[in-house]
């Protein structure tokens, strides 16, 4: 898939707040500095249209980027980051459940995690609820570039055989660097698939 217009449409901090429109949503998520701004970025090859923060946690709503005026992509909170407020992280959650599992529009849900880190609790946590839930959602392995082809490939690994404890089936799974641009391609053109079959 080509992306040959991506702009900026709104931020909602509820649902109420979001497009009215039919259009389909594909949404992104994953612990505070996981690097999901820099992958909107690199995906839509728009340098600046979602704000690079080096202090975690600065994407604080829902944010709505409509992409080649047929779809969706929509960045949402970061979750997990410790040196908010127990009152702001309860209201980050209850954010991105409420989008997460209610919103009728979300056709898929990235979740994005570190390759560098072992599974983290709270990445599991949060994908136990969304096999719970029924949301169809993938894995995106961020940070590729650090690692090398090895150090990945075990890293991968370590993912499939926790989720293969629990899980039957295991989602797609994309390996991207925003640094090398890699895995663009496979994330933008399996959007597309799931266009075509809408």
């Amino acid at each position: 898939m080509q992306i040959n217009k991506a702009q900026f449409v709104c931020s909602s901090e509820r649902l109420s707040q979001l497009p009215k429109d039919s259009l389909p949503e594909f949404a992104f998520i994953g612990r505070s500095n996981v690097g999901k701004s820099s992958l909107v970025n690199m995906l839509t090859g728009r340098s600046g249209l979602a704000k690079v923060s080096g202090t975690p946690g600065k994407t604080r709503l829902i944010n709505h980027f409509r992409i080649n005026d047929s779809w969706y992509l929509v960045d949402l909170p970061g979750y997990g980051y410790a040196r908010t407020s127990k009152t702001q992280r309860d209201e980050f959650a209850k954010i991105i459940t409420d989008y997460v599992l209610r919103c009728e529009r979300m056709h898929f849900l990235f979740v994005l995690v570190d390759s560098r880190l072992e599974p983290q609790k709270i990445d599991l946590r949060f994908i136990e609820m969304l096999g719970r839930e029924g949301i169809p959602f993938g894995i995106v392995f961020t940070k590729t570039d650090k690692l090398s082809a090895a150090q990945l490939a075990r890293s991968v690994e370590r993912y499939k055989q926790v989720l293969g404890e629990q899980w039957e089936g295991l989602p797609p799974m994309f390996r991207s660097s925003s640094e090398k641009r890699t895995g663009r391609e496979e994330i933008l053109d399996f959007i597309g698939k799931c266009l075509t079959e809408c």
